[in-house]
């Protein structure tokens, strides 16, 4: 009869410990499949998130020089007109993260910058110099210097850069989905974050 009990206990133990182990092996099976789905949803996104625009600009280009004291006075002036194709990208691959299997959290550490680029063309109308102060290379470099920030300050006062916030939000939204999916949670900066309007607050 006790050979019989310990024979049965013995069969139990077995069985739990090999249940144990399944389970186990299962478990972190499971969350290498999760850790491998966001790591390919992270490559997936990995990519330049641009918004292009337009703008147009006229610029009234004016200099005086003072000879031989204020006896004489030599102007040049120039009428600018600027047509700027301006783009707002973010690299996506400069996205930082580390994947906590563990604890089952994606940690973002670091959203990339946007990156501004303006193209402009330039034409020039109305150029008039004096012999004594006549145009140069200085004239034109301040010319784009100026027009440059000038339209800086169009971009930023236009929907240009907030359009750009949006798609970058649109494409760390699809990551949010997926971690909330899979019962993970996706922390920015030490904050867990639950929805896209936590992810655009960390963008002001």
């Amino acid at each position: 009869m006790k050979k019989v009990l310990v024979g049965a206990v013995i069969a139990l133990a077995s069985v739990l410990i090999y249940k144990s182990c399944t389970d186990d092996r299962h478990q972190k099976s499971v969350l290498e499949e999760n850790s491998m789905l966001i790591q390919q949803e992270l490559r997936n996104v990995s990519k330049l998130v641009v918004t292009e625009g337009h703008f147009a600009e006229v610029y009234n280009y004016k200099d005086s020089k003072e000879l031989f004291g204020p006896l004489i006075t030599a102007h040049k002036k120039a009428l600018v007109v600027v047509n700027a194709d301006v783009s707002i990208a973010y690299d996506m691959s400069k996205i930082g993260y580390e994947v906590d299997k563990e604890n089952k959290t994606l940690k973002i550490s670091e959203i990339p910058e946007p990156e501004i680029k303006i193209s402009p063309d330039f034409e020039y109308y109305d150029v008039t110099a004096d012999y004594l102060n006549p145009f140069n290379a200085k004239d034109y470099n301040a010319i784009k210097r100026n027009v440059n920030a000038s339209l800086m300050q169009k971009i930023e006062a236009s929907s240009l850069r907030s359009n750009a916030e949006n798609r970058l939000v649109s494409e760390l939204s699809r990551i949010l989905v997926l971690t909330n999916s899979m019962e993970w949670t996706l922390v920015y900066n030490n904050t867990p974050v639950e929805n896209a309007e936590q992810l655009e607050s960390f963008l002001d």
